[in-house]
């Protein structure tokens, strides 16, 4: 009983913890990394590399843009979702 009552409980703190994630480019690097892993015999570690160096890239390419935007009048491209 005890058990059970612990499962719950831990599921229900997980499940209220859970937020939405931003993964701008890290889908993208995960599979790239992926597979480049698989290639070296370590896959999950090259997904993890690789989605964490895609999130760098979309972070940084994001700066660039609105640096951009600013130098060009001020207009920010807007943040609708790219598919």
């Amino acid at each position: 009983m005890r058990a059970i009552v612990c499962g719950v409980a831990l599921s229900l703190a997980v499940g209220l913890m859970a937020v939405p994630a931003d993964a701008k480019g890290c889908i993208k690097g995960a599979i790239i990394g992926g597979a480049a892993g698989h290639l070296a015999h370590h896959g999950l570690i090259g997904a993890a590399a690789g989605c964490i160096i895609g999130h760098h890239h979309a972070k940084l390419r994001e700066r660039a843009e609105r640096a951009h935007a600013q130098e060009r009048g001020g207009q920010v491209p807007s943040q609708a979702p790219s598919y």
